[in-house]
């Protein structure tokens, strides 16, 4: 079974934890700057399932995923490469500037294939980042699952972390190689100005129609 280790306590790095812990078999790795703040924080959620250490100690997992932003996720990364080789690193983040209004990736790269490009000897794989955090709480809107679009370049990977994943309330979908990263951080800005405009931020997530409920992994 492969070790999962989440790093950071922000909301997505709770999220993840709470709903890791609720629903997969095994425990979670949870990497803090403050492990005695994340110790705190899990107390109200499935405690057992959490071990609570350092930055350093969440990297012995398999599947390392950095619930930081996108540039401190490049930087991170660089001082850590040797300790993630042979590492599936999980890339959440969004290359968004910092008033929201455009990214900080040029049109024809992502988040995704730049943290790959730093780690050459890992694996780097894009999920949830269509997924805003307090759609954790609530990941059913209208009797339908929220979906987590699912991308890398190492097939093997990419069902590895989907089959890994596949218990919590969401539904995964393969959603291609890493450069469609490209369009998928695109749409999520999209989506958060959606959310804005409507009044349910950060209540938002993506629904595809028209894919049979129970999806193999292909």
């Amino acid at each position: 079974m492969k070790k999962i280790s989440v790093l950071g306590t922000g909301n997505m790095g709770k999220a993840l934890v709470k709903q890791a812990a609720a629903n997969l078999e095994g425990q979670v790795l949870w990497g803090s700057r403050n492990p005695e703040a994340a110790a705190e924080l899990a107390k109200g959620f499935r405690q057992e399932r959490i071990v609570t250490g350092t930055y350093e100690d969440a990297l012995q997992a398999d599947i390392i995923i950095p619930a930081f932003p996108a540039a401190a996720i490049l930087e991170w990364a660089e001082a850590n490469r040797e300790q993630l080789k042979n590492k599936i690193v999980v890339d959440i983040a969004n290359p968004f500037n910092a008033d929201f209004s455009g990214f900080t990736t040029s049109w024809g790269e992502s988040s995704s294939e730049r943290l790959q490009a730093l780690l050459p000897e890992s694996i780097v794989i894009g999920a949830f980042k269509n997924t805003f955090f307090q759609v954790f709480e609530q990941p059913e809107f209208q009797d339908r699952q929220s979906d987590v679009l699912v991308t890398g370049d190492d097939e093997d990977a990419v069902q590895q972390f989907i089959q890994r994943f596949n218990p919590l309330p969401f539904r995964f979908l393969h959603a291609g190689p890493l450069a469609n990263n490209r369009t998928i951080e695109r749409f999520t800005l999209l989506e958060l100005e959606l959310a804005v405009r409507y009044g349910t931020y950060p209540y938002i997530s993506l629904q595809v129609f028209g894919i049979p409920e129970a999806v193999p992994v292909i």
